[in-house]
């Protein structure tokens, strides 16, 4: 039965009925067979055309049942999707979610580290490393609303989500990302300000300043999100469940619709150029100017240290932003001439290697903080001898 179209009104009403093209941009409709008592499914053009229309109205209205059931097809919430993890590799699953852990458990130790330093120690209130703060938490978010999702999908545990729970992680990964964004524009700012104008740092750089960094990047980032949310739970779906990815991207849930996408693609056209790249744009001119200001330091050790700590911010800077930009644009030009796996693999680098790399490079590399952190460790390594040199001396006693 379910070879030729048909379905059995159970079959039906427990929501396991799938279009008959679930790639085509179609709404099912339902006809009611009497003969069989069978429901026949059948794929229509969204919009439907006049005639396919006419035709459903007239069916409608012989059959209010028949009614009730398209219309639930058409306005409640898809049954939940199916991750696929990285289209091709798919034998290579397990191997690549071993780096992915390796770099998530990094992640996690690092910023959970750099944060509680700098909550922590009563040196560390300084705007700059208060920045960092900032940062490593908008780490942890990016980080843990979408690795361990991708690591269920690679290793086969879990493929399965939600409708909602699918828009909540999109909603929580790219309001992440951009409240980032905006932290490391922050901090390029801050590094501007205190190089080429160092007397004003203190009256320009206060703690007042810092939160409200913080208000504006989170605020920035939902608002930013708030609108994909909402066009994407206007948007019919037919059925099609399956989504070639490791997490929820915006793009990726509308292409499964049936519907008109357009204002999607053009929203999110938008939002990348006017929030991630514009960002890149501004980050890249005030290190632009900071290597200018370090050119013309008298000291040759001076301008090497300078220029190696602005290289490795760099670095870092441009591993976050290059894969991002690329998904996200890849997702609306290059969708026919990027492999599938290449895109997928960029789109979990971006949220899960600048999060493990972060700590190292903005937290470590700061002389203050590498000071702390080394008195912690040797605090740490003491402690613990120091407790087991009784536990020895009581063996030895007795």
């Amino acid at each position: 039965m379910e070879g030729d179209g048909s379905h059995s009104l159970q079959q039906v009403q427990a929501g396991l009925c799938a279009p008959s093209d679930p790639a085509s941009t179609k709404v099912r409709m339902y006809e009611w067979n009497q003969s069989e008592d069978t429901l026949s499914l059948e794929a229509v053009p969204y919009p439907p055309k006049p005639r396919d229309r006419a035709r459903w109205n007239q069916e409608m209205e012989m059959d209010p049942v028949l009614a009730a059931l398209n219309q639930t097809v058409l306005i409640s919430g898809p049954g939940p999707f199916v991750l696929l993890g990285v289209p091709g590799l798919e034998t290579l699953h397990a191997w690549l979610a071993v780096p992915v852990c390796l770099l998530y458990m990094a992640a996690l130790a690092g910023n959970v580290l750099l944060l509680g330093l700098v909550a922590a120690d009563k040196t560390l209130q300084a705007p700059m490393y208060q920045l960092l703060g900032l940062l490593a938490a908008a780490d942890l978010v990016l980080a843990t609303s979408t690795v361990p999702k991708a690591l269920a999908v690679l290793w086969g545990l879990s493929a399965e989500i939600s409708f909602a729970a699918c828009l909540a992680q999109l909603f929580v990964t790219h309001a992440a990302f951009i409240a980032e964004s905006s932290v490391l524009l922050a901090m390029a700012v801050d590094r501007y300000v205190a190089i080429c104008q160092p007397l004003r740092y203190g009256a320009l750089l206060t703690q007042r300043v810092v939160g409200g960094v913080a208000v504006a990047a989170v605020t920035r980032g939902a608002c930013v999100m708030a609108p994909p949310v909402a066009l994407l739970q206007r948007l019919p779906y037919c059925g099609q469940r399956e989504l070639p990815h490791t997490y929820c991207e915006h793009m990726g849930v509308a292409r499964l619709a049936c519907g008109d996408t357009r204002p999607n693609v053009w929203y999110g056209l938008a939002t990348t150029l006017l929030s991630p790249a514009l960002d890149f744009g501004l980050i890249t001119t005030s290190y632009a100017f900071i290597l200018r200001a370090v050119c013309r330091l008298p000291s040759h050790g001076a301008r090497c240290k300078a220029l190696g700590t602005c290289g490795a911010h760099a670095s870092v800077i441009t591993l976050f932003y290059t894969p991002a930009l690329f998904s996200f644009l890849a997702h609306r030009f290059g969708r026919h001439t990027v492999p599938g796996h290449i895109h997928i693999l960029l789109a979990n680098l971006y949220v899960v290697v600048p999060p493990a790399l972060n700590p190292v490079v903005y937290g470590v590399r700061t002389q203050q903080i590498a000071q702390r952190l080394r008195h912690l460790l040797r605090s740490c390594w003491v402690g613990a001898i120091r407790g087991v040199s009784p536990e020895r001396t009581s063996h030895s006693s007795e």
